[in-house]
């Protein structure tokens, strides 16, 4: 299962890392784990362990960067490793993402509609080393002056991130001597800690299913079939109109009420547990949906009424989770069997 406190190897927005916990109190030890909106995993990443249950554990993501980079670290963590393990370049970004955006982006289509599991780790890798170098967002998108021109060339170029300590392993806890960033003595121990540690992500990875597409496949009977109870994480893109539009690479303007419809519909159902993510003016939700609200900080507080009292504008401080009413009530103890 991993260890409940692995992290994400890229910068994302939106992530739920603060909060994750939180949510698995509210879903509790779930047999079926559902994930329609998957982007960094961190929810997943931070699951409590220790269950002998036979689980089920689905995760997808309409970016296929993204579902190409857990499938790849899922079968071949190396290869990945032998991509993204570059220090940082002006040049290689200008170069990659421009490959990748025509010629990679073309790959991957093909393949992700055609073979399930498919994957391509040198998109993995290039596209995970990309976004950690990346200033601000896009990477990927395909939007704006990233075609080649008659000369073979692209555009326009864009700096990359050169604050002290970035890279594909940003996130990672001790990799640096003394502290003081991450500095190594020769390229093999660099290259070493970054295998072992795509190594414990494709050994977490190992039984989960990641598929690439619609939100709406996974919210069916037929995915929801196993298990006694069915755990489901939304966390789809916000309402435009309360966040920065073109956040997401894979955007749908209207896409937060379909969702909210969906879990409203599904909420009463006793197997079924559904946590949403949203801004606290983003949804109404009926009566028995339990708030809780938090901010980029760490700090939360909970409610009942699906009102928030709040009045603060600033998105960080907007931040919400509403749990369905068969969701485990904040003040009870998850219980792993060991």
């Amino acid at each position: 299962m991993g260890n409940g406190d692995l992290k994400v190897p890229f910068p994302w927005f939106g992530g739920k890392s603060r909060i994750a916990q939180e949510v698995w109190a509210g879903l509790g030890d779930v047999e079926n784990y559902v994930e329609p909106f998957g982007g960094g995993l961190s929810v997943l990443l931070m699951r409590p362990i220790g269950s002998k249950k036979r689980y089920i554990e689905t995760v997808n993501d309409a970016d296929g960067y993204i579902a190409n980079f857990w499938r790849a670290v899922k079968h071949d963590p190396e290869k990945v490793v032998e991509y993204a393990d570059n220090p940082v370049n002006e040049t290689d970004l200008f170069a990659r993402h421009l490959w990748l955006v025509n010629e990679g982006k073309q790959r991957l289509i093909a393949g992700l509609e055609a073979d399930p599991d498919f994957f391509d780790a040198k998109i993995a890798g290039w596209w995970v080393w990309g976004i950690c170098c990346w200033i601000g967002g896009e990477w990927c998108s395909g939007t704006g002056p990233w075609k080649r021109d008659e000369k073979g060339q692209g555009v326009s170029r864009r700096l990359p991130h050169l604050s002290p300590g970035q890279g594909v392993n940003r996130q990672l806890p001790h990799l640096g001597r003394d502290g003081q960033g991450n500095i190594w003595q020769n390229c093999a121990a660099r290259t070493e800690m970054l295998i072992d540690y795509m190594q414990e992500l494709s050994d977490r990875l190992r039984d989960v299913r990641v598929c690439a597409g619609d939100w709406s496949r996974l919210c069916t009977n037929g995915v929801f079939a196993h298990g006694a109870t069915v755990g489901v994480f939304l966390d789809p893109p916000y309402d435009a109109k309360l966040r920065d539009k073109d956040c997401y690479n894979t955007d749908s303007h209207g896409l937060s009420a379909e969702v909210r419809q969906w879990a409203i519909e599904a909420g009463d159902d006793p197997k079924i547990r559904i946590a949403l993510a949203g801004y606290h003016d983003e949804h109404d939700m009926p009566a028995g949906w339990r708030m809780l609200q938090w901010t980029s900080n760490g700090s939360y507080q909970t409610t009942n009424s699906s009102k928030s009292s709040g009045g603060n504008t600033e998105n960080r401080h907007k931040e919400t989770i509403w749990f369905s009413p068969h969701c485990l009530e904040e003040s009870r103890q998850i219980e792993f069997a060991f």
